[in-house]
């Protein structure tokens, strides 16, 4: 059976359109619509109105509480259903969409994401002020989570799973985009994305303000704190932007105090950011307890960062000689693209053992 979560606050004049169009999407399928409720209008009344009339309508009333994350997971364990859907009361979610989401979950995948960001979608019900707010949500968010990044609607609060993605999951999200937590955390193997059009937003306002945003990059910071594999590369990034600075110190110490030449004081510069990066990296970074040798992981991080710095000199020289793109962006993407090499060849070679004992404990923890 599929159970339809919807966060309801001060929703008064959607409940009932959107009710009618949920069972005519569905005719024929075995479903229920829990409603989790926080209003101060008149929203419970039309509610209890409606489950008294259609056995297939439930609702949990709260008082004293807010937030559509924890009526989400307070719906997920009042569902009867083992399909769980969750989407909005305020008509920007069509209710003509669900009969195809639970499709793709039939077909096999354990979840089903609305997504306005696919071709075929459509974020239009927004103004350019929340379309700019979204674009900005989604690019934080798949750039800081590696779970995240395939999916190209990743905040949407428009989506259906089974309940086996969640069974067993702690789930304690911040503020309004709980899809994220459940990308990050949830037990899922197959995904689709399924394009809809994201309509004008009918009745009240919007209850989006910037405590929402604020709670978006709190609970963004809280799941790369709680993925290893996510805090492993943030880590690596910040010793080598200390690496920089390091870098940055020694030449203009060996050039300027000393008097070296600019191209030996580049070299002694960069080996000894390369040497600072390495301890740091195997202090602070793969923190598990070592297999190989301190030499043979230096000797390694050594190789791997001077491919590092041929693929850098390669981007910047092939954009910048062949494309005529500006120096700087040409030098920043060689620098993204080292940066990717590098961290992908050391965690895959040099802390592989590491790496590797870590996934384990990790799997054997989360049974």
């Amino acid at each position: 059976m599929l159970t339809i979560i919807i966060p309801t606050r001060n929703e008064e004049q959607n409940i009932i359109p959107l009710t009618e169009r949920i069972c005519s999407s569905l005719q024929g399928q075995a479903f229920e619509i829990l409603f989790v409720d926080d209003s101060n209008d008149g929203t419970p009344r039309v509610l209890e109105e409606l489950s008294h009339k259609n056995p297939q309508i439930r609702f949990i009333h709260r008082h004293n509480q807010r937030g559509l994350a924890t009526a989400v997971i307070e719906g997920f364990k009042a569902a009867r259903g083992n399909i769980l859907a969750v989407m909005d009361a305020d008509l920007q979610h069509p209710p003509e969409i669900l009969p195809h989401m639970l499709k793709s979950i039939r077909e096999g995948n354990d979840l089903v994401i609305a997504s306005r960001f696919v071709p075929g979608g459509d974020d239009g019900g927004l103004s350019p002020l929340r379309k700019l707010i979204s674009l900005t949500a989604r690019l934080i968010g798949r750039l800081a989570l590696k779970k995240v990044r395939p999916v190209k609607d990743p905040v949407s609060g428009f989506f259906m799973l089974k309940r086996k993605v969640i069974d067993g999951v702690t789930l304690s999200p911040l503020g309004w985009k709980i899809l994220m937590e459940i990308l990050v955390r949830g037990r899922y193997h197959l995904t689709a994305e399924i394009p809809y059009i994201f309509e004008r937003r009918r009745g009240n306002h919007s209850k989006m303000n910037i405590t929402e945003q604020v709670n978006y990059l709190r609970h963004l910071v809280r799941l790369v704190l709680s993925s290893p594999e996510d805090l492993r590369f943030w880590k690596f990034c910040l010793v080598g932007t200390a690496g920089v600075m390091v870098n940055m110190f020694f030449f203009l110490l060996f050039n300027r105090l000393f008097s070296l030449d600019v191209v030996l004081s580049a070299l002694l510069a960069t080996s000894l950011a390369i040497f600072g990066n390495f301890m740091l990296n195997d202090l602070f970074t793969w923190t598990q307890q070592k297999e190989d040798h301190l030499l043979n992981r230096a000797i390694k991080f050594y190789l791997c960062s001077g491919a590092g710095m041929v693929i850098n000199v390669a981007v910047l020289s092939a954009l910048h000689c062949y494309l005529r793109i500006p120096a700087i962006l040409a030098n920043g993407a060689g620098i993204l693209a080292s940066t990717a090499w590098n961290y992908y060849a050391n965690n895959r070679w040099t802390w592989a053992n590491t790496t590797s004992r870590q996934l384990a404990s990790e799997k054997s923890d989360s049974h």
